[in-house]
């Protein structure tokens, strides 16, 4: 089943920040979220209770995993030394 993709405005306005290439790979890695919320690689962030990233090149998606209504939200898109603060 899949799950419904959200966005925060605050990650939206990264995303568009970021050069056009980048974005369109982060796009499409974040539309594969939909089918599979937790693909090889992902890691789960420590002092978070279902918060999960993933890597894109120099980038880092932070998102929140709701299993119960099937829903992924997108916290953060930001360049990996940013991306943690």
């Amino acid at each position: 089943m899949s799950y419904r993709i959200e966005w925060l405005r605050s990650a939206v306005r990264e995303l568009n920040a970021l050069p056009v290439p980048v974005a369109m790979r982060i796009g499409e890695a974040v539309g594969r979220l939909a089918e599979k919320p937790r693909p090889s690689g992902c890691k789960k962030l420590t002092g978070h209770k279902d918060l999960w990233r993933i890597r894109i090149g120099n980038y880092r998606v932070i998102y929140f995993i709701g299993d119960a209504i099937k829903l992924v939200r997108i916290e953060k898109v930001s360049d990996r030394k940013d991306a943690y603060r």
